[in-house]
């Protein structure tokens, strides 16, 4: 066996037999000069991408510089597309050629075998759970530079995990730097973007953006009592007690507000309720009996 066959081997030992053995791995022979092999691969590599979740790899083999793997497998063509798992090969996916096809083999092997989710190494929810807990304790203890250092370490090991984007968001509010807050929260994937967590972040960075502190806020407090029908006194009010974390002072002065003339300012001061209900959380207990206040006086 000449040096050339033996890094051959070591390559595949390396890049599909030891992560077959708990991975499905597509192994894709393939050369430079194959015009049918460059319409394939971006197929492949598409279809393995969106399976990475799912425990399947793909491992490209250019025949050409590995003709001593291409014989034991006996390839005669190209492409030629293999599914292998626990170092034995499971199927022949060279019939597949294009998105739909693949996906329909794929789900089909992925039925039959005990294929292990997730990407190599990945730590599972219950691994990262305890970092989460403790970058949310610090956060909460005011040490916003501390909790935002442990979100990007936990970011470094799972980057599009919507726990980091929220948290790492709300740390850059703890420490004043809301516009970069609002960048952290831009442009995130969709399934990301959408989940609980960020909505609950992007809600803190509207309440920051919009509630303003207000110098004298016990004279504004006066004069909003004495002229309720001034609401655009009252609304600045909330806007300041949310501004101190005063959330029992702004939900009261909203909830009065609502009572008073609920389609004020087409609806302004409902919102703001609702998006002070998101930023603290829609699962709070607090936020459950501002809800049947809410509720109480739009419906009672």
């Amino acid at each position: 066996m000449t040096t050339a066959e033996r890094e051959a081997i070591e390559a595949f030992r390396r890049d599909v037999a030891e992560p077959s053995m708990t991975k499905l791995v597509i192994v894709d022979f393939w050369a430079e000069w194959c015009g049918p092999c460059k319409a394939l691969s971006p197929i492949l590599e598409k279809v393995a991408a969106d399976y990475a979740d799912k425990g399947v790899l793909l491992a490209k083999i250019d025949v050409d510089k590995n003709q001593f793997i291409a014989a034991q497998f006996q390839v005669k063509s190209i492409p030629t597309v293999y599914a292998m798992f626990q170092s034995q090969l499971v199927a022949d996916l060279s019939q597949a050629r294009t998105e739909t096809q693949l996906r329909t083999m794929l789900d089909q092997i992925l039925r039959q075998l005990p294929i292990e989710a997730g990407e190599p190494g990945a730590p599972t929810e219950e691994e990262l759970a305890p970092l989460f807990d403790m970058a949310e304790e610090i956060l909460a203890s005011g040490d916003g530079e501390r909790a935002l250092s442990i979100f990007d370490q936990i970011g470094e090991m799972v980057p599009a995990h919507p726990m980091v984007a929220a948290g790492r968001a709300r740390a850059l509010l703890a420490l004043d730097r809301a516009g970069e807050a609002e960048i952290a929260l831009a442009d995130l994937p969709d399934e990301v973007s959408k989940s609980p967590e960020v909505e609950r972040a992007r809600a803190a960075v509207a309440l920051v953006r919009d509630a303003k502190p207000v110098e004298d806020i016990s004279g504004l407090a006066a004069h909003a009592a004495a002229n309720p029908e001034d609401m655009g006194s009252r609304f600045e009010l909330a806007g300041g007690q949310m501004a101190a974390n005063d959330r029992d002072a702004a939900a009261d002065t909203l909830l009065a507000m609502i009572a008073d003339d609920k389609d004020w300012n087409e609806g302004a001061a409902r919102q703001r309720l609702l998006t002070l209900f998101e930023a603290v959380g829609l699962e709070d207990p607090w936020v459950s009996a501002q809800r049947r206040r809410l509720s109480a006086i739009l419906f009672g």
